[in-house]
């Protein structure tokens, strides 16, 4: 999956952590690479692609597309109300392991549970899906806390960033396995033709179980002797009020999170509608897979290069190339009709999707106070969430007026146009660039 990792930094005097690479770091970073195979082969990748093609078959392409936007729609709206919520838990009575391990469970059970729908049942599909996305969502809310547990803070962003990268390589390498087996099915014995994407679920399912063990066996988790009360939970909401507040009497930062809420949600779109999209067009499953899964490879190394253009031109016009590259996708959508320029489409999108994401949050860590980067970043990802259901539903309205598939990504490039022009108004210092 790939997307950012922020933990509260508190220091932990009663067990410092004065080496890089430890075995609880590590085991902390391993789950990375169990819950990313969710994000890119589930979230990304199998299920709209079983939703066209099996759970909805013989339905208009427009009602199919409606279905995944609202679906993901009301997902992201849950997170982000249960935001302020789950992390007052993370902070209060030592049970974040608890809640890891339990929304975990659920989490992978209901991915492996997709396998067992029939063709035709898209309400259970969809639910279970939703359940299974709330899940991820929320486990990595109590994940991102235990980081304080496993390192000093010295290495957080190290830590932080090894399990980012070992989520990249584990969610390509499975999803890379079922590539192969939609490939040749009957060289692991499928005489099912969706046998394989059945599979896949549950292997998705075992792979987030297996990856969640060394986190249980092997991290210890400080103990706070606050205990988690109601009122704690209403105190977390208070304080969610009270931030708002507080960035609003930042301008330059209200102003920034303005344009990112709007060009975000474009780029969240553009990835979770790919597959569908495709799939209206005709493209064959296993072409989809494999284009998805080459924007994944591409963006590690890219992702990479993004920082150093950032680094080199400036922040601000990082971001700008990005989104003036994604305003030309989804106006090159209009015209694409074979395969092969869904993989070169592919390929650019691979180029500016995770430099986008990290260039905006390096971005906003140079803007904010740094003595509320914990307040201010924990909002910051709430919005994320929240901004996770502009461009869906804005899809859901657009294919009641067209059920031409092409001009359904044209319909949020107004999201990047206007995120851009806002970002104008961002006035960026000096050590930003």
């Amino acid at each position: 999956m790939s997307s950012g990792r922020h933990a509260s930094i508190n220091e932990r005097a009663d067990k410092p952590k004065r080496k890089f690479l430890t075995r609880e770091s590590v085991a902390w970073a391993l789950y990375d690479w169990g819950n990313s195979a969710f994000a890119l082969s589930v979230l990304a990748v199998l299920f709209p692609l079983f939703l066209g093609s099996y759970w909805s078959a013989g339905e208009p392409g427009p009602v199919v597309t409606s279905r995944l936007t609202w679906a993901t729609a009301i997902g992201s709206i849950v997170v982000s109300m249960m935001a302020p919520m789950l992390g007052a838990i993370a902070d209060s009575g030592g049970y974040r392991k608890r809640f890891l391990v339990a929304l975990t469970v659920m989490g992978a059970f209901s991915t492996a549970a997709l396998s067992l729908v029939g063709m035709g049942d898209w309400f259970w599909a969809l639910t279970l899906f939703i359940i299974a996305s709330i899940s991820y969502y929320s486990a990595a809310v109590f994940y991102d806390s235990l980081l304080v547990d496993v390192s000093h803070p010295r290495y957080y962003s190290l830590i932080s960033s090894l399990g980012l990268s070992l989520g990249y390589f584990g969610g390509a390498f499975l999803l890379s396995l079922h590539v192969w087996m939609m490939y040749t099915p009957q060289s692991f014995g499928f005489v099912d033709p969706n046998g394989p994407i059945k599979f896949a679920f549950v292997s998705v399912g075992a792979w987030w179980l297996i990856f969640l063990l060394p986190i249980l066996l092997v991290v210890r988790e400080a103990r706070s002797p606050n205990a988690v009360r109601r009122g704690v939970v209403r105190a977390a909401y208070r304080a969610l009020a009270s931030t708002f507040n507080k960035i609003k009497s930042y301008r330059n930062i209200f102003t920034f999170l303005i344009a990112y809420w709007f060009y975000i949600g474009g780029l969240f779109t553009v990835i979770f509608m790919a597959v569908n999209w495709g799939q209206r067009l005709g493209f064959e499953d296993k072409d989809l897979v494999t284009a998805l899964m080459i924007t994944n490879y591409v963006g590690f190394p890219a992702t990479l290069f993004f920082g150093v253009m950032a680094h080199r031109f400036g922040t601000k016009r990082a971001i700008y190339f990005g989104l003036l590259v994604y305003i030309g996708v989804v106006c090159w959508a209009v015209f694409l009709e074979d395969v092969g320029q869904f993989y070169a489409m592919s390929i650019v999108i691979g180029m500016v999707q995770g430099g986008v994401q990290s260039i905006s949050r390096s971005l906003y860590a140079a803007l904010i106070p740094k003595d509320m980067s914990g307040e201010f970043f924990g909002f910051y990802n709430m919005l994320t969430k929240f901004a996770h259901v502009l461009g869906p539903v804005l899809i859901g309205i657009v294919i009641f007026f067209t059920d031409d598939p092409r001009f359904i990504l044209l319909a949020i490039a107004p999201l990047f146009l206007i995120g851009a022009a806002v970002l104008t108004r961002v006035e960026v210092f000096a050590e930003a660039n």
